[in-house]
């Protein structure tokens, strides 16, 4: 088994409003301006739900310019996925800034991104967990997740496993699957935490349970071993499966040897060749083990792994 960590690629979406209304039943004009924002906000969030990509635009774009933090976060997200203006990484990055400083912690997490990925922005590894950390700090998940990922991987930080493991805890309590499929990572090599195989299945059952395909490999390959829990093939094949239906090259591979031998599942050669066939096609080696099944079935047989194979990848592309 080859652990995995993951970093959460930039996702933009629309932040809330976090207006309270006025609590005088007759206001300041401050007040007044305040609601009036607060209205023009959620006009313009209501039409971006509705595509009506223009008009939340401008509305967002004069609320940005007046300041309003959220307004200038959501306009970063607009040309970041170039929603009603052609995608512009330099202008994401810029309005992210404008929002971050004034302590937006989405923005703040999203500016992390732009650094780390080098986005509209120099790359720049010690800049992105500047931001990771002030949005992490104000408890952000996918931040605190981020921050995990670099100090586990020492992208602008000094790798730090202990660290690592904290960052992810603290994403892990909020229930990020990634971060529960890293702190399952970190039981299981013992980095940062004491080596510990059955902490390392409850993680990554956590994970595998809310869909993340390596947590569902990994927790294959702990039943197929017996680490952490009872050697239970038909549980292997269970976790493999699940895996190896949202593409996942190695789950599918060890499905297909599953078949092969007869494990955990009747022995079935054009599954397991069909099983291979896909693991090849997303990339394991796997043309030794293909030439010796096909060695074993008749040419009936390997047409129709191949055509179970050629109908899975269609259904899945």
């Amino acid at each position: 088994m080859k652990p995995i960590t993951i970093l959460m690629i930039f996702i933009g979406c629309l932040a809330g409003s976090g207006w309270a209304s006025a609590g005088s039943s007759s206001p300041t004009p401050q007040a007044k301006t305040a609601n009036s924002s607060a209205s023009l906000f959620q006009s313009a969030v209501s039409a971006y739900e509705r595509k009506n990509y223009p008009v939340a635009l401008k509305i967002f774009t004069k609320l940005a310019e007046q300041g309003d933090a959220k307004a200038q976060f959501n306009l970063g997200v607009m040309y970041a996925n170039g929603k009603g203006v052609p995608k512009d990484a330099s202008q994401a990055a810029a309005w992210f800034r404008k929002a971050a400083e004034q302590g937006d912690a989405s923005a703040q997490h999203n500016l992390g991104h732009m650094y780390a990925n080098g986005e509209g922005v120099p790359k720049d590894a010690s800049q992105a967990v500047t931001w990771f950390r002030k949005a992490a700090e104000q408890g952000d998940a996918d931040a605190q997740l981020a921050l995990g990922v670099m100090y586990a991987n020492g992208k602008g930080v000094p790798k730090d496993a202990s660290q690592a493991a904290a960052w992810f805890r603290k994403a892990v309590e909020q229930g990020v699957a990634e971060a529960q499929f890293n702190l399952g990572v970190m039981y299981y090599d013992g980095e940062g935490v004491p080596k510990d195989a059955s902490q390392a299945v409850t993680w990554y059952r956590k994970a595998a349970e809310q869909g993340v395909a390596k947590a569902q490999f990994n927790l294959g390959v702990m039943y197929y071993d017996g680490e952490g829990v009872p050697k239970d093939a038909s549980q292997a094949v269970t976790w493999y499966r699940k895996a190896a239906e949202q593409g996942d090259a190695d789950a599918q591979f060890n499905l297909g040897g599953m078949y092969y031998f007869g494990e955990g599942v009747p022995k079935d050669y054009v599954q397991a060749a069909k099983w291979f066939y896909l693991g090849k096609a997303n990339g394991v080696e796997a043309d030794k083990v293909i030439r010796q099944i096909e060695s074993m079935m008749s040419h009936q047989q390997i047409e129709q792994a191949q055509a179970l194979a050629t109908q899975w990848w269609q259904n899945h592309h």
